[in-house]
């Protein structure tokens, strides 16, 4: 009827109310002509010239042939010839066959893709093209294969339409390196073997033998059996091959290139013929006994670098007969063609030629005497069995027997024949045997076995005992369960760990093994198909059936009658009630949905027998995509054990509804509000559109940590505002989604209340009172005040001339010292600690002899035990699994405190640190947990790694402790060690106050003397200690030191290139002062000359002593008395030891605060010391005692001299920290992996704010190690911190965090002085940082394959660092302390359940007790 009616192409919508027309064929949807043509749409046809399928009285002179097609058949097809040609062919004419063309008259273009486009000759059916020209043909190269497809198409010129189209093909021979790829590939290629290329042109090759067309023809190594080369054995090896080529004149012989272990070994090699070459006498050799067998790839070259091609990949062994068997037994079991034997005098496996033949005899497998005597049993599993028998028993050791029958009959366990079984049996290392029944007099014994025959020097007995135990059941539970199974069972008794194979049966039906202990056997359920009865247990032990009554009574299943409400919202969590039957047998309820083929469970909590409630599942709906309509999941079940019927329910209509969604308050996120007034949220989907319409979602809205009464609409929520004022964050909270709509500002009420008026009034009152009375007193003042005016005045020009006489010589100061302090510090040499010191103070800071640089002490009787223990404790520590479990439990303990976590962190990198891929691996996901849970927790995302709260985060400041050692040693250690040397030097260049540690020079405001102290620079003349008749040595001291500062200066002069540890302590000698005269008389902080006013007791300084510049000083070894002791020497020494270590300790090199001692008075005479300044809090001093008196803040000008004067050491530090390039040394990888680790992070949870990217990677790195390491040189360098360098240490250190945080910091005068002293510098050092990590980011990644080779060579480097054991058994106690909890942990663990990590730690936790 359509053929008739062409002009009608369509269908009529037969709609009563509205008539339309609607298009049967749309024929432009298709691209082709064989998919318009196979479409079977009888109205479309391809308009060939045009390229497209259309109707046919659409296409242009469609009349005229072949320019329609209405059938396949009649498609456009294209040949072209050649189909190939080599890219250094040009201008090529290609011959290009068409069918089912219509004419062309107004002409055609050729195109090759976007290379070149030239015009078409037609001649007939054929149309003739040229190849593009040189400049035009595609670059191949190597890495793409040796070939590139084009398209050819044919463009009408009439139509200017691509018409039709073929793949042409470019090839380049030139990427072929061997001969044997060459010459198979498809194209026209030849090999000239005498160039070694590969061309398309044979004439190219230099002559006519030289070239090859056939795989055959080519030069080639033909397969070798195993080639088998000793380690430092000088050996040839000789290869069969074919068609070598004999070097023409000028090229270079043969050599054979062996690639061993990254290295590669060039070694003269011999062509005897073209089937035949020899790699000359040569020995080779392998790092590491960790290797028997070195497979080392063998390539053979000629003429410097022409490979012959290795078809067979022949590689060459390299092996050692002493890896990896230490045991005579080991050694013979090796492969016969090694040719090792056992050389009984130097007790190794070696080469007979290298066994010294005259004292040792060399034990083969094949000669008669081929033996290995001393068999030694190292290891039996289980040690417990019941007496029936049956027990597998695994027996480990060293010379074993060789064959199974060695051992076939002499294997007796605690005096009981046990039978060896073939299939357990291992050469040389392992036997396992069944064990008969034993006696019931037998109760423990040895092992005992003899090898092949029963001879001393061929039986072994073990070290441990095999013990018979009778294994008790008491009870059960549960005692009943489903008929469907899948209750996990607990069964109690005793010793119900003996023996290796349990089976449990209820009935007839078993019950699946799980786990076990001493005390506990746990399995699960099978479903009964005896239906509901009453069963006996049997537990069989091997061949042991234990005897006890225990019965377990299988019980309907339970069933689901009911379910309400029946709808959640797509995030679930919200509370569904359940009514069913027997829901009182199941351990762990859960209730699920499917959808889309995702899962979703969620748990129940069972009330009685028929009432339990859940939480609704989560549907896996895409949230970017979520829908606005309700969803009915694809299943919708519950998880009952094993009851399989419930999984799915099919009598339930349970519905999704969209999740509600709210809006923000308004763009900036801040709602203003009057107190009282309502606060109202807006949204959608608020109530779920439930049939029936009382459908009630839990709202909870909090307002700050309030909650507040809300009232719900469909679209608004109501919140009556809780009684608060000032700035809160909003959060609403349904169905386990958050969401916050921003921040409500309650601003206070203003009107003034009853008791502000009355208070305004009186006040009011009382001031004109006042008022009266002043202008009574003023008259009575004004005479004596002109008195006084004057004198002021003249109080007022003394100070002020003094003041700026203060700030000239600061600003002298700074002009000047810069220079004297730079030339000091180039000579000294750097003191760094050892890797072992520096991890140690970092990790465990303040632990001088840590368990961990011990070796592990445990009693004797035990120790054999607790090494298998920690051993075994060590392999979980590698199980991933594990050890995430172990910490994410620990951390979840409340007793386990901020203490424990940091020493839990620090004693698994210990244990790992020779496993460092491991541990940044664990790492990662410990850092990747964390993350997660500071977002889901709502906190805000900059406050992520700020402290250290949890386990990882200690781990990531050790992680980096460990990798930057080499950083810090070969480039930011240098700075460092400048800027603490810069400031002790300054420090010490004026007072120091020896008690109260204030100092003139300081950046701390805290630390700063706040007098004007009269002081002189002396130079002393100090008599060298170690060499009498060498010069003396000038010591610049002030004559307000004390004599222990003295002491200390001059130490630092002698000792200047001296670590600290190695030098003498200043409280171990004395100084000697030796007078022009002859006399020598000993100076001391304290004596009979000390001078005492009004209880207070100065200590004695160089200017007390009247002692003059340049002279001649001594240190000597301290005296038993001095001359002018106190009345004898004990009291002198124990009042100045006392005082000296006051002193000593201000700042001990651990201290991580500086703390400054209290000057607390003498108990026995009430007397206080004090050098410099008195205590200000003690109030019975006069006005003269504190220096004349002055503004002290004047004083605080010193801080900006000495803030000056060490700049360029700052400057110099912050650089070197925040550069990526350092003088030759590139960024460590630790940092640029993990900044790209904490991106990941950030890109995976769509936080795209550059300030929280920048938070992280602050508290990540610069506050997590190097803020520790800039107020803790003393972690780096071999040096004693007193209590003045550390508070300067502390500025500098807040000036780096500052440098790295992105929030502004607004000042003023009221602001901390440490603040104010460098703000002038923190924004050019805040540039600094954000150019840093920026720079870091642009860096190419590190894949993981050259972060684990890097990790790895670190492991190596400090492999031996700490001991493992003693470690293990620091974390061990962990267990010890929350053994169930962890247990508990990994029971619920479902990869840990498959691993049987809980049976594992149960087994450490039963070698590590002390009882057993």
């Amino acid at each position: 009827m359509w053929r008739l009616l062409p002009h009608l192409c369509g269908l009529w919508d037969s709609n009563p109310s509205k008539l339309t027309r609607v298009p049967v064929e749309s024929c432009s949807q298709y691209e082709t002509c064989s998919e318009c043509l196979g479409s079977g749409d009888p109205h479309c046809g391809w308009c060939v010239l045009h390229n497209t399928c259309t109707r046919k009285e659409r296409c242009e002179r469609s009349s005229e042939p072949r320019r329609f097609a209405s059938e396949m058949k009649q498609c456009v097809r294209l040949t072209v010839h050649p189909n190939n040609i080599s890219v250094s062919q040009y201008n090529v004419l290609l011959v290009l066959e068409t069918y089912n063309v219509p004419e062309l008259s107004a002409g055609v273009n050729c195109t090759f893709e976007d290379l070149s486009e030239m015009d078409g000759l037609v001649v007939g059916s054929q149309i003739q093209c040229i190849s593009p020209a040189a400049k035009e043909v595609p670059q191949i190269i190597t890495e793409n294969g040796d070939h590139h497809i084009v398209q050819l198409q044919l463009k009408s010129k009439e139509t200017g339409m691509t018409f039709a189209s073929t793949s042409f093909v470019f090839y380049n021979c030139s990427v072929h390196n061997s001969c044997l790829s060459c010459v198979e590939s498809p194209y026209r290629c030849h090999w000239c073997k005498y160039r070694h290329v590969c061309t398309h042109d044979p004439s190219s090759c230099s002559f006519q033998e030289g070239r090859v067309k056939m795989p055959e023809d080519c030069p080639q190594l033909l397969q070798a059996e195993k080639i088998l080369v000793p380690v430092e054995v000088i050996k040839p090896i000789t290869l069969k091959a074919k068609n070598l080529p004999q070097p023409q004149s000028g090229q270079r012989g043969y050599e054979c290139i062996l690639n061993i272990q990254g290295s590669e070994q060039r070694v003269p090699a011999l062509r005897f013929n073209s089937s035949s070459v020899q790699c000359q006498n040569t020995s080779y050799s392998y790092e590491g006994m960790e290797i028997n067998s070195l497979p080392v790839e063998l390539t053979v070259v000629w003429n410097g670098n022409f490979n012959i091609d290795n078809p067979a990949q022949n590689k060459v062994h390299l092996y050692k007969c002493g890896a990896m068997r230490d045991s005579c037994g080991l050694c013979l079991k090796a492969d016969p063609d090694f040719e090792c034997g056992w050389c009984q005098g130097q007790n190794q496996c070696t080469l007979k030629q290298h066994c010294p033949a005259q004292d040792s005899q060399w034990l083969e497998l094949s000669s008669t005497k081929g033996k290995c005597t001393n068999p030694k049993i190292t290891d039996i599993n289980p040690v417990t069995g019941p007496r029936e028998g049956g027990t597998k028993v695994t027996i480990r050791g060293e010379n074993l027997g060789l064959e199974f029958r060695d051992i076939a009959s002499h294997v007796k366990v605690a005096g009981v024949e046990c039978k060896p079984l073939v299939e357990g049996y291992i050469p040389a290392e392992q036997i396992v045997c069944e064990m008969g029944e034993a006696k019931p007099s037998q109760h423990a014994g040895f092992v005992e076995i003899c090898v092949a025959e029963c001879k001393p020097e061929f039986m072994a007995r073990s070290s441990q005992l095999y013990y018979f135990m009778t294994l008790t059941l008491s009870d059960l539970k549960p005692k009943r369960g489903p008929v469907s199974g899948g209750t996990q069972v607990t069964i109690t008794g005793n010793n119900l760990n003996a023996g290796s194979n349990v089976i449990v049966t209820f009935g007839r039906q078993p019950c699946l093994f799980y786990r076990r202990s001493t005390k506990h056997i746990v399995c699960n359920t099978t479903a009964s198909y005896e239906g509901f009865e009453k069963v006996k247990v049997s537990v069989r032990v091997d061949k042991a059936k234990i005897h006890q009554e225990l019965h377990y009574e299988y019980v309907e299943d339970p069933t689901i009658l009911r379910i309400e409400p029946e709808w959640s919202i797509f995030s679930g969590n919200t509370p569904i009630a359940v009514w069913g039957t027997h829901l009182d047998l199941i351990q762990n309820p859960q209730i699920r949905a499917k959808h889309g083929g995702k899962e979703h469970v969620n748990n129940c909590e069972v009330q009685n027998s028929t009432e339990m409630t859940c939480q609704a599942p989560a549907l896996a709906v895409d949230p970017n995509h979520q829908s606005e309509l309700a969803e009915r999941p694809e299943e919708f079940g519950f998880i009952l054990d094993n009851v399989q019927s419930l999984l799915i329910l099919n009598k339930t209509n349970f519905t999704y509804y969209p999740n509600p969604i709210f809006e923000v308050f308004n763009p900036s996120g801040i709602l203003e509000l009057k107190p009282g007034s309502p606060i109202i949220l807006k949204g959608k989907n608020l109530i779920p559109p439930v049939a029936g319409g009382n459908a009630k979602l839990n709202y909870t809205v909090l307002v700050g940590e309030k909650p507040c009464a809300v009232t719900v609409s469909d679209v608004q929520l109501l919140c009556e505002s809780p009684n608060l004022i000032g700035r809160h964050k909003v959060m609403a909270r349904v169905g386990g989604m958050e969401f916050s709509p921003g921040m409500v500002y309650i601003s206070p009420d203003s009107p003034l209340s009853l008791p502000a008026i009355v208070s305004i009034a009186v006040a009011g009152g009382l001031l004109i009172i006042f008022i009266v009375a002043v202008l009574i007193a003023y008259k009575r003042k004004s005479r004596e005040s002109d008195l006084t005016l004057k004198r002021l005045q003249m109080q007022m020009d003394n100070l002020e001339s003094r003041v700026a006489l203060e700030c000239k010589e600061a600003f002298a100061e700074l002009q000047t010292d810069i220079h004297e302090l730079t030339s000091d510090l180039d000579g000294a040499g750097i003191p760094f600690l050892d890797y072992r010191t520096y991890t140690m103070r970092v990790l465990f800071p303040g632990i001088e002899d840590h368990p961990v640089l011990r070796d592990l002490e445990v009693p004797g009787y035990r120790q054999e035990r607790v090494e298998k223990g920690l051993k075994l404790f060590a392999q979980l520590i590698n199980n991933k699994v594990f050890l995430l479990s172990f910490i994410r439990t620990l951390e979840s303990q409340r007793s386990f405190s901020m203490r424990d976590r940091g020493n839990v962190a620090s004693l698994i990198m210990t244990v790992l640190q020779s496993k460092l891929e491991y541990a940044t691996d664990v790492l990662k996901q410990l850092l990747a947990d964390l993350i997660d849970k500071n977002l889901e927790s709502k906190n805000h995302p900059k406050l992520l790694l700020r402290r250290t709260e949890s386990v990882a985060e200690k781990m990531l400041t050790n992680w980096f402790t460990f990798l930057l050692y080499k950083f810090l040693k070969e480039c930011a250690g240098e700075p460092l060690f400048s800027l603490f040397c810069a400031i002790k030097q300054q420090m010490e260049k004026g007072p120091i106050d020896s008690i109260t540690g204030e100092a003139r020079y300081s950046l701390s405001e805290d630390k700063l003397i706040r007098q004007q102290i009269d002081y002189k620079t002396l130079v002393l003349s100090c008599v060298n200690p170690d060499n009498v008749n060498s010069p003396e040595i000038p010591v610049k001291i002030l004559n307000c030191d004390t004599i222990t500062q003295v002491k200390e200066k001059i130490l630092d002069a002698i000792f200047k290139n001296v670590p600290c540890s190695h030098r003498p302590k200043a409280a171990d000698m004395d100084l000697e002062w030796r007078q022009a005269s002859g006399a020598r008389m000993i100076l001391q902080d304290e004596d009979i000359t000390t001078k005492i006013e009004n209880d207070w007791k100065r200590l004695n300084t160089l200017a007390h002593y009247q002692v003059p510049d340049g002279s001649v000083v001594a240190l000597v070894s301290k005296q038993v008395t001095a001359y002018n002791a106190v009345n004898n020497s004990t009291v002198s020494r124990t009042s100045a030891s006392k005082y000296e270590n006051m002193i000593r300790y201000t700042g001990s090199p651990d201290s991580l605060r500086s703390r400054t001692p209290m000057i607390t008075p003498d108990l026995e005479s009430g007397v206080k010391m004090w050098h410099l300044v008195k205590n200000h809090e003690h109030g019975d001093q006069k006005e003269g005692d504190r220096g004349s008196k002055m503004v002290s803040e004047i004083y605080l000008t010193r801080l900006l001299a000495t803030k000056g004067t060490l700049q360029k050491f700052v400057d110099d530090l912050f650089e070197t920290i925040f550069s990526t390039a350092h003088r030759g040394s590139a960024l460590p990888l630790a940092i640029k992996y993990m900044f790209d680790f904490l991106d990941e992070q950030a890109d995976k949870h769509n936080i795209h704010d550059p300030h929280v990217r920048h938070t992280w990677k602050s508290n990540c790195l610069p506050l997590r190690f190097w803020v520790n390491m800039i107020k803790n040189p003393q972690f780096v360098f071999d040096i004693h911190k007193n209590s003045i360098t550390d508070a300067c240490l502390s500025v500098v250190a807040q000036t780096f965090m500052d440098s790295c945080s992105t929030s502004e910091h607004r000042l003023g005068k009221d602001s901390p002085s440490n603040k104010l002293l460098y703000a002038k510098d923190i924004p050019s050092y805040k540039n600094w940082v954000e150019r840093y990590y920026s720079d870091i980011a642009k860096m190419p990644a590190i894949s993981d394959q050259d972060m684990n080779a890097y990790l790895a060579e670190q492991s190596r480097m400090h492999m031996n660092e700490f001991n493992t054991m003693s470690a293990l058994s620091e974390i061990y106690s962990y267990v010890g302390k929350y053994s169930e909890e962890i247990l508990g942990a990994l029971d619920q663990d479902d990869q840990a359940g498959k691993q049987k990590l809980a049976y594992k730690l149960e087994q450490v936790i039963t070698l590590m007790s002390i009882d057993s």
